[in-house]
């Protein structure tokens, strides 16, 4: 049975532990070696992980039964707008539900909040781009990001429109 709890500065080690499993992997062949060891380094740290928690990211962990299998963090953005930051499910969790569970909780979380629309940003080359459309993200846009030591991500802009109950 799946579940989710929130996590706290305690998990961290745990968060990383999930990255490390699932990240590397997603990435390679989409950018190179050397991107991957910067965004890890700049995302997943252990000060990058508590300084995104001090700023207001809600970071989740699922567990299959006991076992923890993926994680994702999100937050309030303004008027409305919640971006999910991060969603990672270990490769053998894939295609099992995991990732729909996931998203569907954070809707759920967001909607009593007044949100409006969840926004997620996709390497264009990921294939997870048709795991959320077939969510019902649509692409708002494509873009390119600076994200300093002179690399780029090329991603998608996707949205989920939420509705309200």
């Amino acid at each position: 049975m799946l579940t989710i709890r929130h996590a706290s500065e305690a998990d961290i080690p745990l968060l990383r532990t999930l990255c490390f499993q699932v990240w590397p992997q997603t990435y390679a062949g989409i950018i190179t070696p050397a991107q991957i060891d910067y965004m890890l380094e700049m995302m997943y740290s252990p000060a990058s992980l508590q300084q995104q928690m001090h700023s207001g990211a809600n970071f989740l962990i699922c567990y299959d039964d006991t076992q923890p299998c993926g994680f994702a963090s999100y937050q309030d953005h303004t008027n409305g707008k919640f971006k999910l930051d991060k969603i990672y499910v270990l490769p053998s969790q894939q295609g099992k539900g995991t990732g729909r569970f996931i998203i569907d909780y954070i809707v759920n979380s967001i909607r009593p909040q007044g949100a409006k629309v969840l926004q997620l940003h996709v390497n264009k080359h990921n294939v997870a781009r048709h795991f959320y459309q077939k969510l019902g993200f649509v692409v708002a846009k494509a873009a390119v990001f600076d994200i300093g030591n002179g690399f780029v991500t090329d991603d998608y802009v996707m949205e989920l429109a939420i509705g309200q109950t």
